[in-house]
């Protein structure tokens, strides 16, 4: 069991890291609530220690083993609440988690699912069921200082961009071809939210050339 790893980031994506830590790269989920922070809490030699929930993702052959990062431990318990709560699984807890830990934590004190359905799929029903499974469990969760910038649509577009261009000149596209395979896409559908579906475009894209 991987419970925290310390090392220099190599990457970042829209809501993951890769650290390298002793000559190995580890892919680390990473919610934008912490993964906005992380830069500031490296040391002065550029390396950064995540607290970890590791577990496996299970499919019908195998399991894969999955790490979430944290900046420390309390990040990490409030997320053990979270996936508590029936049908969030630990990926849905990742994507949801855009805004300050200790916001979230008033919201669902206070039972204010209004402000719960503003987290990236978080709807009425399933706001009503993280409300009842943890509200009155909140109270150190809710002395959290921590502080999220609002992310706005240029930024999140920015982000998608930049992990879908790593992933083509992984692919071996020269870098001038893949920028204007992402712009197309962009061009055919303006409401692409992540790098999968802006790389499904681009596969839409090239079968029709």
């Amino acid at each position: 069991m991987i419970t925290a790893i310390k090392g220099k980031i190599s990457r970042q994506a829209q809501t993951a890291i890769t650290l390298e830590a002793n000559g190995i790269s580890y892919e680390i989920l990473t919610p934008i609530s912490v993964l906005q922070r992380v830069k500031e809490n490296q040391d002065s030699d550029g390396n950064i220690r995540l607290i970890t929930y590791h577990y496996y993702q299970m499919t019908p052959s195998s399991g894969v083993p999955v790490l979430v990062g944290f900046l420390n431990e309390v990040e990490r318990d409030f997320f053990l609440e979270f996936i508590k709560v029936s049908g969030i699984g630990p990926r849905a807890a990742v994507k949801a988690l855009n805004k300050a830990i200790g916001e979230i934590a008033q919201a669902i004190d206070r039972g204010d699912t209004r402000y719960l359905k503003t987290l990236p799929g978080i709807g009425e029903q399933k706001a009503k069921e993280i409300v009842a499974k943890l509200q009155g469990k909140m109270g150190k969760f809710t002395l959290m200082r921590d502080h999220v910038t609002p992310q706005n649509p240029s930024a999140q577009f920015c982000d998608i961009e930049e992990e879908a261009l790593h992933i083509l000149l992984q692919l071996q596209y020269k870098k001038t071809e893949a920028e204007e395979m992402i712009k197309k896409a962009f061009e055919r559908s303006s409401q692409l939210a992540t790098s999968e579906e802006l790389l499904n475009e681009i596969y839409k894209q090239r079968k029709n050339i």
